[in-house]
């Protein structure tokens, strides 16, 4: 399945199990999302490996839940920024992480 379609169920599963009855905005759609990352995080803590990859798909089900309510085609930004990423320098701006 392509991301594009994927992205559209995900969306869909979401509206029929009554998230989006109302617009929601995004900064409360970002809350959701940093939320899976601490899951996650947890779970890494905890060695518990097999739950921190659940934690990851959330991460990703919730981006794509968003991106499809608010038109955002993710598959294509996937690729422009990769090959953004692509032409970096080696670690640039010198950051430690």
């Amino acid at each position: 399945m392509k991301i594009s379609e994927l992205q559209k169920e995900i969306h869909r599963n979401a509206i029929e199990h009554g998230w989006w009855e109302d617009q929601r905005p995004i900064p409360e759609l970002l809350c959701l999302v940093h939320a899976e990352v601490s899951e996650a995080l947890e779970a890494y803590r905890k060695r518990d490996d097999e739950h921190m990859a659940e934690e990851l798909a959330d991460i990703v089900i919730r981006v794509m839940d968003m991106c499809e309510a608010y038109d955002i085609d993710l598959a294509h930004e996937i690729t422009r920024k990769h090959e953004i990423n692509k032409l970096r320098p080696y670690r640039h701006g010198n950051k430690r992480c």
